[in-house]
């Protein structure tokens, strides 16, 4: 089953959410967000998902391709996938496509800062990738 990983520029311990809080205070608007994948899953600083991705998740999965969407923090990442992000220098946040034929990145950290947020937008973006077909059928 292919799995669409969609990895945060964040860790995972409490101490990795108030990093993440801070950087993600004292940016500044006109610049690249401390991670674009959060705002796009979480609106930013919500420990919660919005309701535009948790639709937008459902649609995803419901691809017709039997995708499963996975999020992770950088300090979660384990195994063959933690080694093909330190060998391509993947910068995070990434949405990362893992299929029986290895790993592609999909979105990097300034595409997914362009959907500015919105998990409509990023849904959009997956389809003109070829993730996931125009009708809602995946291309995989």
């Amino acid at each position: 089953m292919p799995i669409i990983y969609i990895l945060y520029n964040a860790d995972a311990s409490i101490m990795g959410k108030l990093k993440y809080s801070y950087r993600k205070l004292k940016s500044s608007p006109d610049c690249e967000p401390a991670c674009a994948a959060c705002d796009i899953t979480h609106g930013g600083l919500s420990l919660c998902e919005t309701p535009a991705w948790v639709s937008a998740k459902k649609e995803i999965e419901a691809s017709g391709a039997e995708l499963k969407v996975v999020q992770w923090h950088r300090d979660e990442i384990v195994g063959p996938l933690k080694d093909w992000i330190k060998e391509e220098g993947i910068r995070y946040p990434s949405v990362v496509l893992a299929k029986d034929t290895g790993f592609e990145e999909v979105m990097g950290a300034s595409e997914l800062a362009g959907c500015k947020g919105d998990a409509t937008v990023f849904v959009k973006g997956l389809r003109i990738k070829g993730v996931l077909a125009k009708g809602g059928e995946s291309s995989l």
